[in-house]
């Protein structure tokens, strides 16, 4: 009897921990890993962008193509991503990602000039658009828990927004090689942890039609959500790429801020985004988050020849980007019935594209209108995105629904078990 109640007990645990974010298989855990490494390589450009621009005898908006050739390519690739893992599998096309993403982002570290960096950024973010794709499908695919395999992917890519930087100050004070060369060491080791550790089922492969991510689009509810989230992701992009610039400091200063700001995006989407979604509906947490950076955006542009002011609104920007970020990806997932290679494929081919159209603008614009121009442009794009979002609500809120239906079942589960 006393067995019985034992296995029953243990059972019961297992259940009730099934929606805790860190309850996962060590497959999951192993593609957050490599997720991590890969956004890392996002940020580690930041700190180097003024020494590439001193040593390299580059403009801003020359080294600024650094992030446009890496995210444009990405953005595309995106769209095909869902085709090309469906018929490698899900573990061959993170593998084959992870060893394009190795061999590129050496090849960076070893470029004789500008051009040649941009050209190998831009086949770099080809590996990296079929590992972000496929690496959140395979991370809900094999979770126990789909909302906290999400929370969960968005706190790798916070943790690797962090470390970036802060690896990119680091070794960007021996030469503005080694953050690419260390780069490519890292993704070396995410390459080995999912050859040990993501199972061979993980290999399976569907017929996924070569433009299902285009198709995907017609789903009006998704669609809405990528289109809020491509203008949303120029703002994005506008911090990430643009205040290098203006904060004046060292590789390793500049480093230190963006660790500030990627570990408040990091925290946020662990902590803050799944409280307020518990609390508000997904769609009030869009719109305030929204309105939120716009007003930081426009405070970076008041302060932007403060350093201290600026530093503590990018750390700002940081931890409403980390909301942001979590909410959004898991609104546009639930908006649709669509498989989830198909769909994340869709939704971030178009967000993606707001990042790439961002850097260079931005830089044109500072470079023409002076430093506080980028954050205006910025936040420009913010209030595009607040208009579409108004526009498309009655798209939109149909994640609210979805939202107290999982909440619904929740609860009836936990007054099942207590019962």
């Amino acid at each position: 009897m006393s067995i019985e109640t034992d296995e029953e007990l243990s059972a019961l645990q297992k259940e009730s921990s099934g929606g805790r974010w860190w309850n996962q298989p060590r497959t999951v855990w192993a593609v957050a890993f490599a997720a991590t490494v890969s956004f890392m390589g996002i940020g580690l450009v930041d700190p180097i962008l003024p020494a590439i621009s001193e040593e390299l005898q580059a403009t801003p908006t020359e080294t600024s193509l650094l992030f446009t050739s890496y995210l444009f390519i990405t953005a595309i690739a995106m769209f095909f991503s869902s085709w090309v893992s469906g018929r490698l599998g899900a573990r061959n096309t993170l593998l084959l990602s992870l060893a394009v993403v190795v061999a590129f982002s050496l090849a960076s570290g070893l470029a004789p000039s500008v051009p040649w960096i941009i050209a190998f950024r831009a086949l770099w973010g080809l590996g990296n658009a079929l590992f972000i794709s496929t690496a959140l499908s395979t991370i809900i695919s094999e979770s126990r828990d789909a909302d906290g395999a999400i929370i969960l992917y968005e706190a790798s890519i916070g943790v690797g927004m962090a470390l970036g930087p802060l690896a990119g100050g680091l070794l960007g004070t021996l030469s503005w090689r080694a953050p690419f060369i260390g780069t490519a060491v890292l993704m070396a080791g995410a390459f080995v942890a999912i050859l040990l550790l993501l199972q061979k089922h993980a290999v399976v492969k569907t017929r996924t039609p070569l433009f299902a991510a285009f198709t995907g689009l017609a789903r009006l509810p998704l669609l809405s959500f990528a289109l809020v989230a491509l203008f949303y992701n120029m703002a994005f992009f506008v911090v990430l790429a643009w205040s290098p610039y203006p904060l004046g400091f060292n590789a390793m200063g500049i480093g230190l801020t963006f660790f500030g700001w990627g570990l408040g995006l990091a925290l946020t989407s662990v902590l803050a985004a799944p409280a307020l979604t518990a609390r508000f509906r997904r769609t009030t947490v869009i719109a305030a988050g929204l309105a939120s950076l716009l007003a930081v955006l426009v405070l970076a542009a008041l302060f932007v020849e403060s350093a201290p002011a600026l530093v503590v609104l990018i750390i700002a920007a940081g931890l409403i980007l980390g909301v942001m970020n979590t909410v959004l990806t898991e609104s546009s997932m639930a908006a649709t019935d669509l498989p989830r290679p198909v769909a994340s494929s869709a939704y971030s081919g178009l967000r993606f594209l707001g990042g790439a159209v961002a850097p260079p603008v931005a830089s044109a614009a500072g470079a023409a209108f002076g430093a506080s121009a980028p954050y205006l442009y910025g936040a420009g794009a913010l209030v595009v995105a607040l208009a579409l979002f108004a526009l498309l609500y009655h798209r939109l809120c149909v994640v609210d629904g979805a939202h107290q239906e999982d909440a619904l079942e929740e609860a009836e589960a936990l007054i099942g078990n207590a019962d």
